[in-house]
């Protein structure tokens, strides 16, 4: 092979082997400054209306099903952002939108005059998930309009690093204790002089609400170039529980937020429930117990019933008492002799004793009530002459 064949053949060899890599070089390079520029923006249709009317709001560059809260607020620019937070939105008059699976909406938005003058804008942000935001310059008409106020650049902090919350909840944060936590950070000096003792703004917020703004001044200076790591302590309400957002503010400007998952105090509803059960528990207890007191003993009543029968009737208190088994009164009473000034009471007591026997003598299934040894047909002891129970045989042949 000649040389002026091999020359050709390896550049078609070469033009073979590098043109994949220079076609997805060149989709790299033409897909990276679109990747880069996609960031979330807002347009509007009008840029100034008055009270009562409306505008279209329209988003792209958001990302895709996401929930965002549309706001008209005072006091706040396109480069500044909103410098009194949400506390300078009308929230009252404001909207939700999701987005498409193109990250884009449109919708309309009622004008309506915020709590603090403008300039004024129409503030988008994220309701959940990683926080994004844009703002688009808006004029309220009829609304009041005052210069914001100047900006400090004598000492600027900027945040360096991410930001997190030390801390663990205790056993009472499980009973409703308030949550709390340590807020940390490390920022840097990147102004022109020292910053002694700054003051920072902690703010919380649950949810789209506003958050509530706490000043805690931090001990130290910061000189030009230098950082510092700092810690605040953050806390909550009694009982709070939920998604919350810890913001924290300086010079007017929100550095950073951390986003804060409490959970649910169930030490509360366990101590409701066990309240619920307890207390009806002891009212019943507590009412059993009066009515026990209260209400009359049978066995008193009966006790009387019986003493005065007793006294009416002689012994029958005394027999209702000491009642014998049946056995023996199966067994035939002997009667033994008598003398003089006995015979009237033995008699007596013989014949009641008598009556008494024929009264409560069981009728045994193999006796006849005539043949019962226990009555006075039956009698196993012979009959005693004396004894006026006993029939006189005088004049009987």
């Amino acid at each position: 092979m000649s040389g002026t064949v091999r020359i050709p053949a390896l550049a078609a060899v070469l033009a073979s082997l590098l043109l994949p890599l220079a076609l997805a070089l060149a989709l790299v390079l033409a897909g990276g400054p679109a990747v880069a520029a996609e960031k979330p923006a807002v347009k509007l249709s009008k840029s100034q209306a008055g009270t009562g009317g409306s505008i279209t709001v329209n988003g792209t560059g958001w990302r895709p099903d996401t929930l965002l809260m549309m706001l008209i607020c005072g006091q706040s620019s396109t480069d500044r952002g909103v410098i009194g937070g949400t506390n300078s939105c009308a929230n009252a008059d404001g909207r939700t939108v999701t987005t498409d699976a193109k990250g884009a909406f449109s919708k309309k938005l009622p004008v309506t005059e915020p709590p603090e003058p403008c300039p004024c804008v129409v503030h988008v942000a994220t309701a959940t998930g990683a926080k994004a935001a844009a703002d688009a310059a808006f004029l309220v008409a009829g609304h009041e309009v005052e210069p914001l106020p100047k900006e400090d650049t004598s000492g600027r902090l900027s945040v360096l690093t991410d930001t997190r919350l030390d801390g663990s909840s205790g056993l009472l944060t499980w009973f409703g204790a308030p949550p709390s936590r340590d807020f940390v950070f490390t920022v840097g000096n990147v102004g022109s002089t020292a910053v002694k003792d700054p003051v920072f703004r902690i703010g919380t917020s649950h949810g789209v609400f506003a958050p509530q703004w706490e000043e805690q001044q931090w001990r130290g200076t910061i000189e030009p170039g230098r950082k510092a790591r700092i810690k605040l302590p953050v806390e909550l309400s009694a009982g709070a529980h939920g998604d919350y957002t810890v913001s924290l503010k300086f010079g007017g400007k929100v550095l950073a937020e951390q986003p804060w998952g409490v959970g649910r105090p169930w030490g509360v509803t366990l101590f409701w429930i066990l309240l619920c059960v307890v207390v009806p528990a002891a009212v019943f207890r507590i009412g059993m117990a009066l009515v026990d007191r209260v209400r009359p003993r049978r066995s008193s009543g009966r006790a009387r019933r019986s003493g005065g029968r007793t006294g009416r009737g002689g012994h029958a208190g005394r027999r209702r008492s000491l009642r014998l088994p049946e056995v023996t009164v199966r067994l035939p009473r002997l009667s033994l002799p008598s003398t003089g000034a006995d015979a009237g009471s033995d008699s007596s007591s013989s014949s009641s004793s008598t009556r008494t026997r024929s009264r409560t003598a069981p009728n045994l299934p193999w006796f006849t009530p005539d043949t019962d040894p226990g009555t006075e047909a039956g009698q196993l002891s012979a009959p005693q002459e004396n004894s006026p129970t006993t029939p006189s045989r005088k004049g009987t042949t």
